[in-house]
């Protein structure tokens, strides 16, 4: 075998700004933007929201180190959060708070391991993109909190959103 041959180089998941599709239709093309999509995890005990953008490739500071899987019992006694998906969009008066939905997550920090189930959250992203808002099994106090912080981050854009969002949200 010869020591010169380069594996074959594979396509990642590109993240591409504004519209893929602008002026060309070359590579890109139908490629999905995530630009306006963040994830917001809570810290369930703390009663603190946070923007972790690493979350978008399960690379926030929670998740760091962490081995995770879909059996709740490795991660028991673990730290509850709620990974959660807010999407913006702009209308005519300006940019508003289109989707959300929220996922389980636990961490066990002591023995580096968490649960989540990769699927549901990858699912939940899509469901945000697409202007759902699903956080009905969220707990109150978690609402709360994500309420108070999407309102403390741009009061404009929380008057803008719907009116299901602002109650299920109210704080």
């Amino acid at each position: 075998m010869n020591n010169e041959e380069k594996p074959k180089q594979k396509l990642g998941f590109t993240i591409i700004k504004n519209d893929p599709t602008d002026g060309h239709k070359g590579f890109g093309v139908g490629s999905l933007t995530l630009e306006n999509v963040s994830p917001v995890i809570i810290d369930i005990e703390e009663k603190k929201a946070t923007v972790e953008v690493g979350a978008m490739h399960a690379r926030s500071d929670v998740e760091r180190g962490i081995k995770f899987t879909t059996n709740r019992e490795d991660s028991a006694g673990g730290k509850p959060y709620w990974l959660v998906w807010v999407t913006i969009d702009h209308k005519e008066g300006g940019a508003y708070f289109a989707g959300i939905t929220a996922c389980e997550m636990v961490v066990n920090r002591e023995k580096r391991r968490g649960y989540k189930i990769l699927a549901d959250h990858v699912n939940k992203m899509d469901k945000s993109m697409k202007r759902h808002i699903i956080i009905e099994h969220m707990d109150a106090e978690s609402k709360r909190v994500l309420g108070e912080f999407l309102h403390g981050f741009n009061e404009k854009m929380w008057s803008l959103s719907s009116e299901q969002l602002r109650k299920e949200l109210a704080f």
